[in-house]
Protein backbone atom coordinates (compact mmCIF):
# COMPACT_ATOMS: atom_id res chain seq x y z
CA UNK A 1 0.00 0.00 0.00
CA UNK A 2 1.49 3.74 -1.09
CA UNK A 3 2.33 6.20 1.07
CA UNK A 4 0.93 8.89 -1.16
CA UNK A 5 -1.82 8.69 -3.98
CA UNK A 6 -3.35 5.67 -5.70
CA UNK A 7 -1.73 2.70 -7.29
CA UNK A 8 -2.66 2.68 -11.25
CA UNK A 9 -3.91 -0.38 -12.59
CA UNK A 10 -1.35 -1.56 -15.58
CA UNK A 11 -2.69 -2.51 -18.72
CA UNK A 12 -1.14 -5.72 -20.12
CA UNK A 13 -0.59 -6.54 -23.82
CA UNK A 14 -2.41 -8.53 -25.91
CA UNK A 15 -0.76 -11.88 -27.23
CA UNK A 16 0.55 -11.85 -30.76
CA UNK A 17 -1.39 -14.65 -32.34
CA UNK A 18 -5.17 -14.23 -31.29
CA UNK A 19 -4.96 -10.84 -30.26
CA UNK A 20 -6.60 -11.67 -26.51
CA UNK A 21 -5.89 -10.38 -23.16
CA UNK A 22 -7.19 -13.54 -21.45
CA UNK A 23 -4.18 -15.46 -23.38
CA UNK A 24 -1.74 -13.45 -22.56
CA UNK A 25 -2.30 -13.21 -18.98
CA UNK A 26 -2.61 -17.25 -18.80
CA UNK A 27 0.74 -17.25 -20.54
CA UNK A 28 2.15 -14.90 -18.27
CA UNK A 29 0.77 -17.14 -15.03
CA UNK A 30 2.28 -20.39 -17.04
CA UNK A 31 5.76 -18.88 -17.50
CA UNK A 32 8.42 -20.01 -15.23
CA UNK A 33 12.31 -18.03 -14.68
CA UNK A 34 10.68 -15.64 -17.68
CA UNK A 35 10.88 -17.67 -20.04
CA UNK A 36 7.84 -16.43 -21.96
CA UNK A 37 8.54 -18.35 -25.66
CA UNK A 38 8.30 -21.77 -23.93
CA UNK A 39 5.39 -21.15 -22.40
CA UNK A 40 3.80 -19.23 -25.34
CA UNK A 41 4.69 -22.50 -27.37
CA UNK A 42 2.83 -24.83 -25.02
CA UNK A 43 -0.59 -22.03 -24.50
CA UNK A 44 -0.57 -22.55 -28.45
CA UNK A 45 -0.29 -25.97 -28.71
CA UNK A 46 -2.64 -26.43 -26.24
CA UNK A 47 -5.13 -23.99 -27.96
CA UNK A 48 -4.60 -25.95 -31.45
CA UNK A 49 -4.94 -29.36 -30.29
CA UNK A 50 -8.72 -28.13 -28.19
CA UNK A 51 -9.33 -26.70 -31.86
CA UNK A 52 -8.81 -30.03 -33.39
CA UNK A 53 -10.75 -31.75 -30.60
CA UNK A 54 -13.67 -29.35 -30.88
CA UNK A 55 -13.70 -29.11 -34.49
CA UNK A 56 -17.42 -31.00 -35.01
CA UNK A 57 -18.81 -28.14 -32.45
CA UNK A 58 -17.00 -25.90 -34.58
CA UNK A 59 -16.06 -24.38 -31.69
CA UNK A 60 -12.99 -21.72 -31.13
CA UNK A 61 -10.30 -21.74 -29.18
CA UNK A 62 -10.95 -18.45 -27.42
CA UNK A 63 -13.99 -20.01 -26.74
CA UNK A 64 -13.25 -22.67 -25.23
CA UNK A 65 -11.07 -21.23 -23.15
CA UNK A 66 -13.42 -18.51 -21.90
CA UNK A 67 -15.96 -20.89 -20.88
CA UNK A 68 -13.39 -23.45 -19.16
CA UNK A 69 -12.09 -20.20 -17.31
CA UNK A 70 -15.91 -19.04 -16.09
CA UNK A 71 -16.36 -22.46 -14.87
CA UNK A 72 -13.48 -22.28 -12.57
CA UNK A 73 -14.12 -18.82 -11.75
CA UNK A 74 -14.98 -18.76 -7.67
CA UNK A 75 -18.07 -16.09 -6.63
CA UNK A 76 -17.29 -16.56 -2.63
CA UNK A 77 -14.36 -17.00 -0.77
CA UNK A 78 -13.17 -17.40 2.98
CA UNK A 79 -11.09 -14.56 4.70
CA UNK A 80 -9.91 -14.67 7.89
CA UNK A 81 -10.48 -11.73 10.30
CA UNK A 82 -9.24 -11.58 13.50
CA UNK A 83 -11.94 -10.65 16.13
CA UNK A 84 -11.41 -10.56 19.62
CA UNK A 85 -8.49 -12.73 20.01
CA UNK A 86 -9.60 -15.54 17.44
CA UNK A 87 -9.46 -15.77 13.86
CA UNK A 88 -12.44 -16.55 12.27
CA UNK A 89 -13.43 -17.56 8.18
CA UNK A 90 -15.37 -15.30 6.68
CA UNK A 91 -17.17 -15.67 3.55
CA UNK A 92 -16.57 -12.88 1.21
CA UNK A 93 -17.55 -12.00 -2.36
CA UNK A 94 -14.54 -12.27 -4.46
CA UNK A 95 -13.24 -9.00 -6.81
CA UNK A 96 -13.76 -9.86 -10.79
CA UNK A 97 -9.66 -9.45 -11.31
CA UNK A 98 -8.86 -12.12 -8.41
CA UNK A 99 -11.54 -14.20 -9.87
CA UNK A 100 -9.73 -14.64 -12.87
CA UNK A 101 -6.29 -14.80 -11.40
CA UNK A 102 -7.62 -17.41 -9.01
CA UNK A 103 -8.95 -19.51 -12.40
CA UNK A 104 -6.21 -19.16 -13.72
CA UNK A 105 -4.12 -20.39 -10.90
CA UNK A 106 -6.03 -23.32 -10.25
CA UNK A 107 -6.18 -24.20 -13.95
CA UNK A 108 -2.41 -24.14 -14.22
CA UNK A 109 -1.76 -25.93 -10.61
CA UNK A 110 -4.71 -28.71 -11.75
CA UNK A 111 -2.54 -29.08 -14.88
CA UNK A 112 1.24 -29.77 -13.57
CA UNK A 113 -0.87 -32.13 -10.55
CA UNK A 114 -1.72 -34.18 -13.57
CA UNK A 115 0.16 -37.32 -13.98
CA UNK A 116 3.10 -37.89 -16.12
CA UNK A 117 1.95 -41.40 -17.07
CA UNK A 118 -0.29 -40.45 -19.47
CA UNK A 119 0.75 -37.19 -20.77
CA UNK A 120 4.33 -36.76 -22.17
CA UNK A 121 4.22 -33.03 -22.55
CA UNK A 122 2.65 -30.24 -20.51
CA UNK A 123 0.80 -28.99 -23.52
CA UNK A 124 -1.37 -32.00 -23.42
CA UNK A 125 -2.00 -31.95 -19.57
CA UNK A 126 -3.07 -28.26 -19.91
CA UNK A 127 -5.41 -28.90 -22.89
CA UNK A 128 -6.78 -31.78 -20.71
CA UNK A 129 -7.46 -29.68 -17.68
CA UNK A 130 -9.60 -27.14 -19.57
CA UNK A 131 -11.33 -29.46 -21.69
CA UNK A 132 -12.61 -30.56 -18.48
CA UNK A 133 -13.04 -27.45 -16.83
CA UNK A 134 -15.31 -26.74 -20.09
CA UNK A 135 -17.04 -29.79 -19.05
CA UNK A 136 -17.40 -28.75 -15.63
CA UNK A 137 -14.80 -31.72 -14.54
CA UNK A 138 -11.30 -31.91 -13.31
CA UNK A 139 -9.10 -30.66 -10.62
CA UNK A 140 -10.17 -27.21 -11.10
CA UNK A 141 -13.10 -27.45 -11.00
CA UNK A 142 -13.43 -29.44 -7.35
CA UNK A 143 -10.75 -26.68 -6.22
CA UNK A 144 -13.89 -24.34 -6.96
CA UNK A 145 -16.28 -26.54 -5.14
CA UNK A 146 -14.21 -27.10 -1.91
CA UNK A 147 -13.92 -23.04 -1.99
CA UNK A 148 -17.48 -22.57 -1.90
CA UNK A 149 -18.28 -25.09 0.13
CA UNK A 150 -15.72 -23.75 2.73
CA UNK A 151 -17.50 -20.35 1.97
CA UNK A 152 -20.80 -22.35 2.70
CA UNK A 153 -20.10 -23.75 5.86
CA UNK A 154 -18.76 -20.63 7.38
CA UNK A 155 -21.89 -18.65 6.78
CA UNK A 156 -22.57 -18.19 10.00
CA UNK A 157 -19.82 -15.97 10.56
CA UNK A 158 -21.04 -13.54 7.43
CA UNK A 159 -22.03 -11.06 9.84
CA UNK A 160 -18.28 -10.35 10.52
CA UNK A 161 -17.69 -8.84 7.02
CA UNK A 162 -17.40 -5.25 6.76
Amino acid sequence: MPRAGKVKKRTSIPDPIYQSYLVAHLINHLMISGKKSIAQKQVYQALEFLVKEKEKENLKALDILSTALENIKPAMEVRSRRIGGAAYQVPAPVRTERRESLALRWLINAARSRSNKEYHHFWQKLAAEILDAYNNTGAAIKKKQDVHKMADANKAFAHFRW
